[in-house]
């Protein structure tokens, strides 16, 4: 006997109801792809892409850039000795070394530095994870995420928590750099407003009150040499969750090679209003983030912007690879089609009546 409905004498039944959505008769629309609307499709692509391309590689080709790569870097007062020798040896913890370059053209407009890395995989999935996203609201807890296991907790002492625990800022990138020109002076740089806004405003909070004393029951990262508190000492507001090097670093890059911004030139001190002068400078670098284990390298870059943005030249190249792929595209087929398609006017007279020849 079949089950019926409760209260009723209806049969159950799985059968869908008879709509035209669950029996699958709403109206649909299949193209047709004939020659008229595909050729079309390919020149307009063509003709619209290559000028975007254009476009692209011109702003991106008119941003000034200085790079430099530091990787091996001579300890300063040694004759041969580098710094990634003495940090990878672990005869200190940091290393000091003097680069002198000139710049060959003026930089104008704003200036920004920016750090890059090579063969570094931020994308992989287990340092991605490695976080606590509540800790870093400044929702504190003695018991953080497992995520950020094995950097969770002290390693003499299973009981005291890390803040900010995981991977990602457990390597938090340390060099630091100090930029002088030898016509002006000390180059003024700027430790903030280069993070995302978004991440400054909503994805990062520190706990009420005094940081210090919140984080009493805490202890810094294994790798770290400075307490979150103390991270801008010349900026009280540029400290703890909410310092900016500390969130540029939590925003992992997609690629294993990437640049990060590091710094701003001050452009409201005297010498620097419209830029970099071309001529020679100093930097000055703290070397103390060792890359020779996994075969990375380190760059600093000196780098205007455009109205889209830092230099990316790989944009312009897409779009102008792809349009002049879909013109040639276009033409080709167009050569087809009008050499090997068949005379369709004679079908339009054929009748019932047409005696066959």
């Amino acid at each position: 006997m079949p089950d019926t409905v409760d209260g009723g004498d209806i049969p159950k039944s799985k059968r869908p109801s008879d709509s035209a959505f669950k029996q699958q008769r709403l109206p649909a629309w299949q193209p047709v792809l004939t020659a008229g609307t595909v050729l079309p499709a390919f020149f307009v692509i063509g003709i619209a892409f290559i000028p975007v391309g254009v476009a692209l590689l011109y702003f991106s080709n008119a941003i000034t850039e200085f790079v430099y790569d530091y990787t091996n870097c001579v300890q300063y007062g040694s004759l041969n000795r580098t710094c990634s020798e003495v940090i990878s040896a672990k005869e200190a913890d940091d290393c000091e070394c003097v680069v002198n370059f000139t710049l060959e053209k003026d930089f104008i407009g704003k200036v920004y530095m920016y750090y890059g890395l090579t063969n570094y995989y931020q994308n992989h999935r287990r340092y991605v994870k490695s976080r606590d996203d509540d800790q870093l609201l400044g929702r504190l807890s003695m018991t953080p995420s497992s995520d950020c296991a094995p950097f969770a907790y002290v390693d003499d002492d299973p009981n005291r928590p890390v803040a900010p625990c995981g991977a990602i800022a457990n390597s938090l990138f340390s060099d630091t750099f100090e930029l002088s020109s030898e016509k002006y002076g000390p180059v003024p740089l700027l430790r903030t407003e280069i993070a995302w806004p978004s991440d400054r405003k909503i994805k990062f909070r520190n706990p009420e009150g005094d940081l210090q004393e919140a984080l009493k029951g805490f202890s810094r990262p294994r790798d770290w040499r400075t307490d979150l508190w103390n991270l801008d000492p010349h900026n009280a507001e540029n400290n703890g969750f909410q310092n900016e090097d500390l969130i540029v670093w939590m925003r992992t890059a997609a690629l294993p090679s990437f640049r990060k911004l590091h710094r701003r030139i001050d452009h409201n001190k005297k010498y620097f209003e419209n830029g970099l002068g071309k001529g020679n400078y100093t930097l000055k670098i703290n070397y103390s983030y060792s890359v020779s284990e996994f075969d990375g390298t380190k760059k600093i870059i000196l780098s205007t912007t455009s109205l889209l943005g830092g230099k990316n030249p790989f944009l312009g190249f897409a779009y102008i690879i792809v349009g002049s792929v879909c013109l040639l595209l276009g033409i080709v087929l167009l050569v087809i089609h009008i050499k090997c398609s068949k005379n369709t006017s004679g079908i339009n007279s054929v009748s019932q009546r047409t005696p066959y020849t």
